[in-house]
C-alpha cells in the first residue's frame, strides 16, 4: 500500500546544472521531506521537467523546500514567477540556508517575514552578481594593463555558467572541493579564476552576518 499525501506535506526540488554534477548534497538535506522532485539541467533553462512536475504537484497548505533559493533559479525573473506560483496553489517556500521562521506561531506572520528574507535574499544575490561583472570587467582591464591577459586562451569564457554556478557556490561558503565536486572545476584552476576576477566572500558574509543580526532584533 502507497504513502498517502497528507493535506499539508513537504515537497522537496533538487537541481544542479548538468547530468556531470551530483545531487547527492541536496537530496541528503532533504530527507525529512515527503516527496522530492529533481532536474539535472541548468537553472537558466526554461526546460525542467521536474520542477514543473513539482508544480503541478503541490496543494495548498504544502511547503516547497529547497537547498538554495537559485535552485529554483538564476534569475529575480525565474524566480518571482516560481514563487508567484508557488503561492497562487495555496503552498509556501522553505529555503533551508536562510533563517527559520518555525518559531513564529502566527502563519501569516510566518508568511510574512519568510517572504521578506527571501526579497531581501534575492536583492542581496542579484546586487553581488552585478559586483562581479563589475569586478571581472575590472580584473581583465587591471591584467591587460599588466600584460597579463590573455583572452583567446582562456579555458572559461565570461559568462560561462559552469564558471559563474563555481563563483555562486563560493560565495555561499562552500569549499574549493565542494566547488570542484558540484562543477567539475579543478580546485587548482578555480582558485586562478577567482585570484583573475577579484572574487572574494568576506565582504558578502558580513553583510549577510549583518541582515542576520537585524532580522534576530527584530
Amino acid at each position: 500500500m502507497g504513502i498517502i499525501k497528507n493535506n499539508m506535506s513537504k515537497i522537496g526540488y533538487a537541481r544542479v546544472s548538468s547530468k556531470e554534477q551530483s545531487l547527492d548534497r541536496q537530496l541528503e538535506a532533504l530527507e525529512h521531506v515527503f516527496k522530492v522532485f529533481s532536474d539535472k539541467v541548468s537553472g537558466q533553462s526554461t526546460k525542467r521537467p521536474q520542477l514543473k512536475a513539482m508544480l503541478d504537484y503541490i496543494r495548498e497548505g504544502d511547503i516547497v523546500v529547497v537547498t538554495e533559493l537559485d535552485r529554483l533559479g538564476r534569475n529575480n525573473k525565474d524566480l518571482t514567477t516560481i514563487m508567484n506560483e508557488i503561492q497562487q496553489k495555496g503552498a509556501t517556500l522553505e529555503v533551508l540556508n536562510l533563517p527559520s521562521m518555525n518559531g513564529i506561531d502566527d502563519e501569516n506572520l510566518r508568511r510574512l517575514i519568510n517572504n521578506l528574507v527571501i526579497e531581501l535574499y534575492k536583492y542581496q544575490a542579484e546586487a553581488e552578481r552585478k559586483k562581479f561583472k563589475e569586478r571581472q570587467q575590472q580584473g581583465i582591464k587591471i591584467a591587460k594593463g599588466k600584460g597579463k591577459f590573455q583572452g583567446g586562451k582562456r579555458k572559461f569564457e565570461e559568462n560561462d555558467p559552469r564558471l559563474n554556478l563555481a563563483f555562486d557556490l563560493y560565495l555561499k561558503g562552500y569549499t574549493d572541493k565542494e566547488v570542484e565536486e558540484q562543477t567539475g572545476i579543478n580546485r587548482r584552476t578555480f582558485r586562478r579564476y577567482r585570484q583573475r576576477y577579484n572574487i572574494h566572500r568576506d565582504k558578502l558574509k558580513k553583510h549577510l552576518n549583518k541582515n542576520q543580526s537585524q532580522i534576530n532584533e527584530r
